[in-house]
C-alpha cells in the first residue's frame, strides 16, 4: 500500500493507493460520527465494491444515476433530502464510493449539507483515483457548461483501491488514461508501461503537491486543467446537442491536449518536436487525438468562454519554455484557426 499526503496544515489528509485500500475506511471517520451514508451507483454496488465496507457505525446506502446526467443540482437536492430522512447530522460522515461523478456529486452534497459534513472518497475508477477524487473540487453541471456550480471541500481521506479497476470496461479505462497522459507533462511522468499502482501513485503525488501549494486554484493549480478547456467545451456541446459523439472525459482530455499543443505552437511557445511528443504520449495510452465529426469551431469557442479559468477573456493552460502554465488573453482567431487545422468547421 502506498501512502501519500495532501499537505494542507490542519486539514491535511492521506491518499492510500493499492489493493484493498477500501477496507481502511473506518480509520478516517471523524470521531464524532455515529452514523454514515454511502453514496454510490448501481454498477459499483453490483460489482461488490460498496457492499462490503465496514465503517464501524450504522450505514445507509443511496444510489445516484449513472452518467453525466447525474451531475445536477437536482441530484444533490435528492441526496440532501435522503440524508435528512435518515437523520444524518453534521457530526456524521458521507462515504462516496465510485468514480469521478460520484465523488463530485457526493462531495458537493457533503460541502453543502448542514453547511459542511465530513466525507471520505473511496475511488473505484481510474479517473477518480488519478485525479477526480483528490483535491476537494466538488460540483455539478449546468446546461451551460461543466462543473459551473461547486465548492472546495476537502475529504478526510482518499482511498484508491486498485482492485476495483478489474471491473472497469475499456471506455472507463480511457477516461482515466486521458488524465494520466495529462500528468505526463506536469511532473514525475507516469508511463503506460508501468504497473497501474505506480501510475496511480505518481499521478496522485503530482496532484497532491499542486493542491497543497494552491488549494483554491488561485494560481499554480490551474495547470491541472491542462487539456481541459477544449475537453469541457466538447463535453458541454455533446450534452447540449451532440450526444452522437459518445465522448468520455479522458478521451476529450486527450483531444484537448493535442489542441493545446497545437495552439501553443501557433503562439510560438513550443516547437513541432514538442507537439510530436504530445501525440506520442497520447498514442502510448491508446487515446484519440482527432476531433469528433461535424465540430463547429465557433460553437466550441462559445463554450470555452464560460470556462472557470476565463477572466473576461479566453484563457488556456499551455505548454511553453517555462513549462505548462495559464495563458490569458488568447485571441479567438487563433483558437478558431487551431480548431480548423484539426478539422473543425469555421
Amino acid at each position: 500500500m502506498r501512502a501519500l499526503s495532501v499537505d494542507l496544515a490542519e486539514r491535511a489528509y492521506p491518499v492510500l493507493v493499492g489493493p484493498g485500500a477500501r477496507y481502511e475506511v473506518a480509520r478516517f471517520l471523524p470521531p464524532s460520527a455515529k452514523s454514515a451514508v454511502v453514496v454510490t451507483q448501481e454498477a459499483v454496488w453490483d460489482a461488490g465494491w460498496a457492499g462490503h465496507l465496514d465503517p464501524g457505525v450504522p450505514v445507509e446506502t443511496f444510489l445516484i444515476p449513472d452518467g453525466e446526467d447525474a451531475k445536477t443540482l437536482a441530484t444533490v437536492q435528492s441526496l440532501a433530502r435522503r440524508f435528512t430522512g435518515v437523520g444524518l447530522s453534521r457530526a456524521d460522515v458521507i462515504i462516496a464510493v465510485g468514480g469521478g461523478i460520484v465523488t463530485d456529486v457526493a462531495g458537493f452534497a457533503a460541502a453543502t449539507y448542514h453547511r459542511g459534513t465530513a466525507y471520505v472518497n473511496v475511488a473505484t475508477s481510474l479517473l477518480a483515483q488519478v485525479d477526480a477524487a483528490i483535491g476537494g473540487k466538488t460540483g455539478v453541471n449546468l446546461p451551460e457548461g461543466k462543473n459551473l456550480v461547486g465548492a472546495f471541500w476537502q475529504p478526510n481521506a482518499v482511498l484508491c483501491d486498485t482492485e476495483t479497476l478489474s471491473s472497469l470496461p475499456p471506455r472507463e479505462w480511457a477516461c482515466g488514461r486521458g488524465e494520466i497522459a495529462k500528468y505526463a507533462f506536469l511532473g514525475d511522468a507516469p508511463r503506460a508501461d508501468m504497473p497501474i499502482e505506480e501510475q496511480v501513485a505518481r499521478c496522485a503525488g503530482i496532484k497532491a503537491a499542486v493542491v497543497a501549494e494552491d488549494e483554491r486554484e488561485g494560481g499554480r493549480r490551474a495547470i491541472l486543467n491542462y487539456g481541459h478547456t477544449l475537453a469541457h467545451a466538447l463535453e458541454a456541446a455533446a450534452l447540449a446537442d451532440h450526444d452522437e459523439w459518445d465522448l468520455r472525459h479522458g478521451e476529450a482530455v486527450a483531444i484537448g491536449l493535442v489542441f493545446a499543443a497545437l495552439l501553443a505552437q501557433r503562439l510560438g511557445r513550443i516547437d513541432e518536436a514538442r507537439v510530436t511528443e504530445h501525440r506520442r504520449v497520447i498514442g502510448s495510452f491508446d487515446l484519440p487525438s482527432d476531433l469528433p465529426p461535424d465540430v463547429d469551431a465557433e460553437e466550441l469557442v462559445t463554450f470555452m468562454g464560460r470556462d472557470k479559468k476565463a477572466q473576461l477573456d479566453l484563457t488556456f493552460v499551455l505548454d511553453g519554455p517555462d513549462g505548462v502554465q495559464p495563458v490569458h488573453g488568447v485571441a479567438a482567431a487563433d483558437v478558431v484557426a487551431t480548431l480548423a487545422d484539426m478539422g473543425a468547421r469555421r
